[in-house]
């Protein structure tokens, strides 16, 4: 059986082409869009655009709004390995818990049975975007406290 894998991916500095081409030289089948929402001022990379060329690529689009971060979440993350950091990915965590999240996690889980998956948000630094927490759970089941 092939195992496949979960990525993130920030398109802070790219543009929609050079993006498309980073998930195909992953090998991405479908991008999940992980913002709370997807509007971006960088053309072609708010959710109608960003799908229609997604698919016109061949892969799929999907956007689950319950793993995005609450926008009065998302300083903390700014300051990579600062008490505020923690304490906003701790936030992050708990809101992973309630039952639109569990949903959410389970449906992309169901999508890396049949291919790669990308986890799509701004941030070009992984550790400053809260898709590094989502990850984290769907390669490892647990809300790890290790970066306190």
């Amino acid at each position: 059986m092939t195992e496949y894998k979960i990525y993130g991916f920030g398109y802070e500095g790219k543009t929609a082409e050079e993006l498309i081409s980073t998930l195909k030289t992953y090998e991405i089948l479908t991008l999940v869009d992980v913002r709370l929402t997807p509007i971006s001022r960088k053309k072609g990379l708010s959710k109608t655009k960003l799908r229609e060329a997604i698919e016109a690529n061949g892969m799929g689009y999907v956007h689950l709004p319950a793993l995005g971060n609450p926008k009065d979440n998302r300083e903390g993350f700014a300051s990579p390995y600062t008490a505020a950091w923690s304490d906003a990915r701790h936030r992050f965590e708990e809101l992973l818990r309630n039952d639109n999240a569990q949903d959410a996690l389970d449906e992309v889980r169901s999508l890396m049975l049949n291919g790669n998956v990308g986890l799509l948000c701004f941030e070009a630094n992984t550790k400053c975007c809260h898709r590094d927490v989502v990850i984290n759970e769907l390669s490892h089941g647990v809300f790890a406290r290790q970066y306190t």
